[in-house]
């Protein structure tokens, strides 16, 4: 598929362009159809919310509120001064086209809206149609209008969902920021304009189309308003991500001489299978998200994944087309220049990420100690998360919903703002009850409204405000003694009881989604890497990952640590819905981190079944690309605090958070310093289970170029890559020398007559090792190692340099040789049916005899 792509280029950009531009279209003319449905089924919020709706089905605008305060010498609300100015402005709002009613306090019936005090009132205005759908030309209008009366002494706030609308930044701000970023970070690291722009164009293309899909799904499924933010903050990141992994690897293979048709097929076959192979695992990490069964999460999970699944859509084919329309240009003019003066470049290793890899192998206990010190001390405050519900009081200062809010705490008390409504159906004698909520703690006030098809609404405000601890202590009272105690049946809603609902349903339910992605992606794991240890210890650390950014999260959003710093507003509780998505996100990313880092490794265990060479290795030739991706990622996240959503603002600083700490302490320092100490047991597997596991191929190594030399016979240089070789004390010097890097042509696959027919069962590969100059080799280290990375026997050679190892059955193997101050060898052999003779001479520079 890389390769027709490749070739027919203009078509693979013409549909891409088509596809992007009809999606546009049909989106843009069907508009959004956003629903935020957080009702939780057999709740007691959802109970009283269906009855609300029975008794009162012409409730379905939106209600919004004006709020004025009069200081000094501007007397009260009532005076005459003040009421020839705020009634004008509330009778030509009640004139406007699209709002159905204005009820003000200077009618009899509504005297409640006028403070104690006599300095705050506010008037309710109920639009015709739910906020998403009120033109933002008419909120503007009544904001202007309602503001237009102030003066001196009199200030005019407005608050309610609709008015936030206007207080938003333009669209796409916080996106363009992040590509922005992300273009900055991609031009330093690739010194190409080209280069820098692929990644950023089929994340672009991706993303857009998901998200013109996303506006078309919302007319036939449930999608949350902030679907769409998610949705193109996760594809943005791993659209940029997944196209900078591919594109390194053509450039790479560009640089070590290859044609740019047969690199960009190379790189598609090996990091492109990756980049399916992650997707994959993010897209099964949001789908986790429906083991939590909340109709809120099932529209996040479409429009996510939609918006994944197309982002790698366009890496795999997109980008190869991009890639022949660009051919050789995809690097710069001094790598072009550089490439035809001196030819290609080595494949090994160099600079700070093979200093840093041989650092950490030499270290390893004491790195691993100072990244658990840093993670357990950035986790600590995840101890006192509290899951609830932002508001309107969360916003900045400067907002005059904020304001409104204020203002109306202050004057009428901190629970105005949220409160509650209890319901009682049946048309039940509700005076007993009214008269017991009044006496119960934190209650300010509860009144009882005129019946309404036999239901009674009890409005119940608390003295506490809707995101404190009092309040939620106020609704299991009424719910646990002050309901029942009065015998009637009656149901606790309101916004502040859903959203308590919905946090408690999200708390009793975590567990069994974090269970869910991690079992998968141990799974996932487990079949990729032929190991037990290797996805062990990526689940451990996807955990630790998890507990440190919710550490950061709390101490940003819940303590308020640096929150006017960033213009993010009022502290305040984590959104319920929040540590959903953010774990299915952060699983996800986090197995894309793992699968290119371990599969790096990997490929060298096969190859040498040498742990310390193939940590080394991986380290050395993945760290900087993936702390580069990280570092997209996390411009690209950063950026949302810019979307004007608090809970955009939330995802993108925790997101962020938990790459930043992944990518450079976890993958970075901690999980090549826990396999450095784990040794060989990071491959390890039990014999049963490996013929059960079916064969899942992440990231294949490069296709072999031809041996120089017959891989038969007594040549000093057979059968041996000196590419492959390690440097010449692998075992006991940790630092890289110009063998250490990755392995350009594979060790030739030796093929051996057996002695003697056989069944086709088990048997042995045997024979004599040497030194240089034929010496017998004692006390060196034979490991017969499977293709698919799994150690079959390991054992050492005697005082005549003998050796025998057992083979389960006929096929291919890899024979690793290890001594100390020699060269260590890797050899692809293939069994018979019958035993083995295979003689191997090792020496101390990279040469060996295969016979």
């Amino acid at each position: 598929m890389a390769r027709w792509c490749y070739r027919h280029r203009l078509v693979v950009l013409v549909l891409w362009v088509g596809a992007l531009f009809g999606l546009g279209v049909a989106g843009t003319s069907a508009g959004t159809d956003y629903s935020n449905v957080f009702s939780l089924p057999d709740t007691d919020s959802k109970q009283a919310y269906d009855l609300m709706t029975k008794a009162f089905p012409r409730s379905s605008g939106d209600t919004d509120t004006v709020v004025w305060r009069s200081s000094g010498d501007a007397g009260s609300v009532t005076d005459p001064a003040v009421r020839s100015r705020i009634e004008p402005a509330l009778k030509e709002i009640a004139g406007m086209r699209g709002v159905g009613e204005v009820v003000g306090p200077y009618g009899t019936k509504n005297a409640a809206q006028i403070s104690r005090d006599g300095r705050t009132a506010f008037a309710q205005i109920t639009f015709t149609d739910q906020a998403n759908e009120v033109p933002k030309d008419l909120v503007q209008k009544v904001v202007d209008t309602a503001q237009g009366a102030e003066r001196d002494g009199l200030q005019v706030e407005l608050g309610g969902q609709a008015i936030t609308r206007i207080q938003e930044p333009p669209t796409g701000v916080s996106e363009v920021v992040g590509i922005a970023a992300a273009a900055v970070v991609l031009f330093l690291a690739f010194g190409s304009l080209f280069a820098m722009l692929l990644p950023i164009v089929v994340a672009i293309m991706g993303v857009g189309s998901g998200m013109m899909a996303t506006m078309l799904l919302s007319h036939v499924t449930n999608v949350p308003e902030v679907a769409p933010l998610l949705g193109s903050l996760i594809g943005l990141g791993v659209g940029i991500d997944y196209a900078l992994f591919i594109v390194t690897r053509h450039r790479r293979g560009i640089q070590r001489g290859l044609e740019p048709e047969e690199s960009a097929v190379r790189a598609l076959n090996t990091s492109g299978r990756a980049v399916l192979f992650a997707g994959g695992t993010v897209c099964i990490a949001l789908a986790g998200m429906l083991v939590m069964n909340l109709r809120f999460l099932d529209g996040v999970v479409i429009a996510t994944s939609l918006t994944v699944v197309l982002s790698v859509l366009a890496a795999v084919t997109l980008l190869p087309a991009l890639l022949g329309l660009l051919g050789p240009r995809v690097l710069s003019r001094k790598q072009r220049r550089k490439l035809a003066a001196t030819g290609p470049d080595p494949a090994e290793a160099s600079g700070p990420a093979a200093r840093w890899s041989a650092y950490v192998q030499e270290r390893p206990r004491s790195i691993a100690a100072m990244a658990l010190v840093v993670m357990a001390v950035l986790a600590l405050p995840v101890l006192s998360l509290r899951l609830g519900a932002t508001d309107q009081g969360n916003n900045q200062e400067s907002t005059t919903t904020r304001q409104a809010y204020d203002l109306l705490a202050e004057g009428f008390g901190p629970g105005f703002n949220g409160p509650l409504q209890v319901v009682v159906p049946g048309g039940a004698d509700t005076t007993e009850l009214v008269r017991t909520i009044r006496a119960t703690d934190d209650v300010a006030q509860a009144a009882a409204a005129p019946p309404a098809g036999g239901i009674t609404v009890i409005q119940v405000v608390p003295k506490t405000s809707p995101q404190s601890v009092g309040t939620d202590r106020l609704i299991d009272r009424l719910r646990d003694d002050v309901i029942p105690d009065a015998g009637v049946e009656a149901h606790v809603g309101g916004v502040t009881a859903v959203f308590k609902d919905f946090a408690s349903v999200t708390g009793d339910r975590l567990p069994y989604f974090v269970g869910a992605i991690i079992g998968l992606g141990f799974l996932l794991l487990l079949i990729a890497f032929r190991s037990l240890v290797v996805p062990l210890t990526a689940a451990l650390m996807n955990l630790i990952a998890a507990a440190a950014s919710f550490g950061v999260l709390v101490a940003v959003f819940q303590w308020g640590w640096g929150t006017e710093f960033l213009g993010i507003g009022k502290e305040g509780p984590i959104t319920a819905f929040l540590p959903v998505i953010m774990l299915s996100l952060l699983f996800g990313l986090s197995m894309d981190y793992q699968v290119f880092l371990v599969s790096r490794m990997h490929e060298e265990w096969v190859h040498t079944g040498d742990n310390a060479r193939a940590v080394r290795v991986g380290l050395a030739e993945t760290s900087r690309v993936i702390n580069c991706a990280a570092l997209i990622m996390i411009c690209v996240f950063s950026a949302f605090v810019l979307s004007g959503d608090m809970e955009g603002a939330m995802a993108g600083i925790g997101l962020a958070a938990a790459v930043a700490l992944d990518a450079f302490i976890l993958r970075t320092a901690l999980v090549p310093a826990a396999m450095h100490l784990l040794g060989r047991s990071n491959w390890w597997l039990p014999g049963w289970l490996e013929g059960r596991l079916p064969h899942l191929a992440v990231e294949p190594a490069e296709p072999a170029d031809p041996p120089a030399e017959s891989p038969t016979g007594p040549s000093k240089n057979t059968g041996a890559n000196k590419n492959a070789s390690p440097n010449k004390n692998t075992n006991t010097n940790p630092k890289p020398n110009k063998n250490t890097g990755p392995n350009k042509t594979a060790e030739p696959v030796t093929t051996a007559e057996p002695e003697g027919s056989g069944t086709g069962g088990a048997t042995v590969v045997h024979g004599f090792l040497r030194t240089a100059d034929g010496d017998p080799l004692a006390g060196a280290s034979v490991t017969l190692v499977s293709r698919g990375g799994r150690q079959l026997d390991r054992v050492t050679s005697i005082a005549d340099g003998s050796y025998i190892v057992s083979v389960p059955a006929p096929g291919a193997y890899t024979l690793a040789v290890t001594a100390r101050g020699l060269a260590s060898r890797a050899h692809h052999v293939t069994v018979g049916g019958g035993p083995l003779v295979y003689d191997v001479e090792l020496t101390d520079d990279g040469a060996g005899l295969v016979n």
